[in-house]
């Protein structure tokens, strides 16, 4: 089985920039998985563990997608459920919003076809930069949140999208593009 998901790349100097958040949020002291800066993407669509038979379903499905290019933006920092119940960490997404949601549900569609479920919740566009993983030090974490000045960056136009290999290690998850495909 192969653990898969479709995602668009962030260019080095966003994730930079993201780094740099990371390291005044890590100062809080919470209980905080924190993503790799290399590994931060913007997912599109998680597929989950899928065989070897289905990559090669998904592989095709995708290649009859033609999405224009679009430009994204980044932008404050927040928190999955809310500020109040922090599990996840994120940076939005701002510019190419809904270029973006109009993008994942081509992409829903497409995967329906070939046999996978309809995502349940609607697509919220945005960037995972840490996982939380007790309430530890959870008051000061948000605190930090609340600190950061408005978080914004330059726009940037990606030119593809990926299907991506996850594999879970100890050190953290390791991403290996499995097929990346043009926007036009």
């Amino acid at each position: 089985m192969i653990r898969c998901f479709i995602a668009i790349d962030l260019p080095g100097s966003l994730k930079k920039k993201i780094g740099e958040i990371q390291a005044k949020l890590k100062g809080s002291g919470a209980d905080v998985k924190w993503v790799k800066p290399d590994n931060i993407h913007l997912t599109l669509k998680f597929l989950g563990e899928i065989t070897p038979e289905k990559v090669e379903e998904v592989k095709a499905s995708l290649d009859g997608i033609s999405v224009k290019k679009m430009e994204i933006s980044a932008r404050n920092v927040g928190a999955f459920p809310s500020l109040k119940r922090p599990r996840v960490i994120w940076v939005g997404i701002e510019k190419g919003l809904e270029k973006l949601k109009d993008f994942s549900n081509i992409i829903e569609k497409e995967m329906q076809k070939i046999g996978f479920e309809k995502e349940k919740r609607s697509f919220k566009p945005h960037l995972t930069i840490g996982r939380v993983k007790s309430q530890r030090n959870i008051g000061n974490l948000v605190k930090e949140i609340g600190l950061i000045e408005e978080f914004e960056t330059e726009p940037f136009i990606p030119e593809e999208f990926i299907l991506m290999r996850s594999d879970l290690k100890p050190s953290g998850a390791e991403y290996t593009p499995i097929k990346k495909y043009r926007l036009i």
